[in-house]
């Protein structure tokens, strides 16, 4: 039985990624801060904890391993959307920001890896990332702080780990039409200038950055670790041609 651990499990990514490993037969251990959005999910394994601490990384592998059994699959998918200049910035926003999306990922890791290395067992993790830590984006200094450190903790964990049969990669996505991101879409005029921001234009879908999940957690991804792989509309890499 191949179980999957995933934080950030109520978020919009996390319901359609858990949906996909469990067709194909994975247990899904749920992990969330809200025990209120828990009880809505269907998963093999309903965890309340908050992995932005160590004691709450800590927390969520080991019922997930007393529930079901060791996770040797995890998404890491919790995060938070900042949007402000960094001299709009409060400290205390920062920290939250740095907290949700750094913190969270760096102890999510250090408590599954121990787990995986006692076990002697081999797996596969994914970390969420975004497009600006990858490019200048205005008014995402926080976020892209945050996003460009847990690229490079990918990176190295890959480096550290490749040797005890664990692939650690992460993905970059644009701007997502999930419950996250519902106040940066609120109007239709603002979706479809959002949208325009893409040369393949659109706003992406969690499902599409689901599949690309579940492919790096399966097997057929068995030769890929510690890569960022981008899903963002060609945002990143083309300037299509202006007519």
């Amino acid at each position: 039985m191949t179980i999957a651990l995933i934080p950030g499990a109520a978020g919009g990514l996390g319901r359609a990624t858990s949906a996909r490993l469990a067709a194909r037969g994975v247990q899904v251990a749920a992990v969330s801060r809200s025990e209120e959005r828990l009880a809505a999910l269907d998963a093999a394994a309903k965890i309340a904890a908050d992995v932005s601490t160590a004691d709450g990384a800590a927390q969520a592998v080991a019922a997930c391993r007393d529930q079901l059994g060791v996770p040797t699959l995890l998404l890491h998918c919790p995060g938070s959307i900042l949007l402000a200049p960094a001299h709009r910035t409060s400290e205390a926003q920062w920290r939250a920001t740095m907290s949700a999306n750094l913190d969270s990922a760096f102890f999510t890791l250090r408590a599954w890896t121990a787990a995986l290395l006692e076990a002697k067992v081999a797996g596969a993790a994914v970390f969420v990332s975004t497009v600006a830590a990858q490019i200048g984006v205005a008014n995402h200094e926080a976020v892209a702080a945050a996003k460009g450190g847990l690229e490079a903790m990918v990176r190295s964990a890959a480096a550290s780990y490749a040797t005890q049969g664990l692939r650690i990669n992460a993905v970059a996505t644009g701007l997502m039409d999930t419950p996250l991101a519902a106040g940066l879409l609120r109007t239709d005029a603002i979706r479809e200038a959002s949208a325009r921001q893409y040369p393949l234009g659109g706003i992406g879908s969690a499902d599409e950055l689901a599949s690309l999940i579940d492919w790096l957690l399966s097997d057929d991804a068995r030769r890929v670790t510690g890569q960022v792989w981008t899903v963002d509309g060609g945002f990143t890499a083309i300037r299509p041609l202006v007519r």
